[in-house]
């Protein structure tokens, strides 16, 4: 981190508001929150990006303490994350990233937000002058115009930018492993209302096997393996060779139903995925249920590069339908599922 970066944390290292899931908080405004970032529009390597402008003054609840983060860039497991929380309802609209259309959950430092029914004094404001000098607080060394530039860069040579987010430097933000086995990760979860005990103890459960399956697969291999060795839950691809595709058009607001795990199972090829779009574990609880389609994707930001990706085939996301990281270690990111319009059906 920057000498700059330091110099922000050591003002806003107070910041400790210890919120829980449910509270009640608003938004500071836009200057307090100004005051509380670098000249690169951040607060210890997270961004705070120009689509959050419109919730300030706004009073949201709790939806998660961000205490950890999973890696969908390397893919190398979870990592910690300090004085951070989800704000229910509260994502980003993709309007100054060119319509990314990922709608992730937003992160909020602490340090952006206080308690609605605080009696404390305003913080995250500007430093004060010191005592009889007379002289007037310093400027935010962020303005709105630094936010907007920050998003983007135009490599040389070449006509398609390069976007950043909170997405693509959560890397910056979230810096420390957390090892599977570090139980002090799911004490905080339980704590904080991130996740009930017995869910928690059965995502426990899961893991160790799910470790002991890989165990077995890279160092047994003459062992009887469980369902093939496979992490648990199975996902039990049958198709070789291309996947089928069904065309329902679907839209904005119209209802529909998921199919059964069976009938879902009989579109993925060996590595459970269709036509490139993979069917993930954490969708299996939804089958059978119905949702609203929230919309159509045609392009995200892809994280590992910050180029914005194309996405040819069908691709639905649903009202309400999230990862909820119940096989993932609690990741609170509530990232949506993206699902073929082949494992769902219309309800009419």
């Amino acid at each position: 981190m920057q000498t700059d970066d330091r110099h922000v944390s050591e003002r806003t290292a107070s910041e400790q508001l210890d919120l829980r899931v449910g509270e009640l908080v608003e938004v500071r405004s836009e200057q307090e929150i100004l005051a509380t970032l670098d000249e690169h529009g951040r607060l210890d390597g997270l961004p705070f990006m120009p689509e959050m402008l419109q919730f300030a003054g706004q009073r949201l609840q709790v939806d998660k303490r961000a205490i950890k983060a999973c890696d969908t860039i390397g893919n190398t497991g979870m990592y910690r994350m300090e004085r951070a929380v989800h704000l229910e309802g509260a994502r980003c609209d993709g309007s100054a990233h060119d319509g990314c259309q990922a709608a992730c959950l937003l992160y909020w430092k602490e340090a952006w937000l206080k308690p609605v029914d605080s009696e404390t004094p305003e913080r995250g404001t500007d430093v004060a002058p010191a005592a009889g000098n007379g002289s007037p607080p310093p400027q935010p060394r962020c303005t709105t115009a630094t936010l907007h530039a920050q998003t983007r860069t135009e490599p040389a040579g070449s006509s398609e930018p390069i976007y950043a987010c909170q997405a693509t430097e959560m890397p910056k933000a979230a810096p420390t492993h957390l090892r599977g086995f570090d139980l002090g990760q799911y004490m905080r979860d339980v704590t904080s209302g991130n996740a009930r005990p017995l869910p928690m103890l059965r995502s426990l459960l899961v893991l160790v096997f799910n470790k002991l399956q890989s165990l077995n697969r890279r160092l047994l291999p003459r062992l009887p393996l469980i369902h093939g060795g496979a992490s648990y839950p199975f996902i039990d691809g049958r198709v070789r060779g291309r996947t089928p595709k069904e065309t329902l058009d679907l839209q904005a607001g119209e209802l529909v139903e998921v199919k059964s795990a069976e009938e879902i199972f009989e579109t993925l090829d060996r590595t459970g995925s269709n036509r490139g779009l993979r069917f993930d574990g954490e969708m299996l609880k939804y089958c059978g249920r119905r949702a609203r389609v929230r919309r159509r994707v045609d392009q995200i930001i892809n994280e590992k590069n910050g180029r914005m990706l194309r996405l040819p085939g069908d691709c639905i996301i649903l009202e309400g339908v999230i990862c909820t990281g119940d096989y993932h270690q609690f990741c609170p990111r509530g990232i949506y599922p993206y699902w073929r319009e082949i494992w769902l059906r219309r309800v009419q």
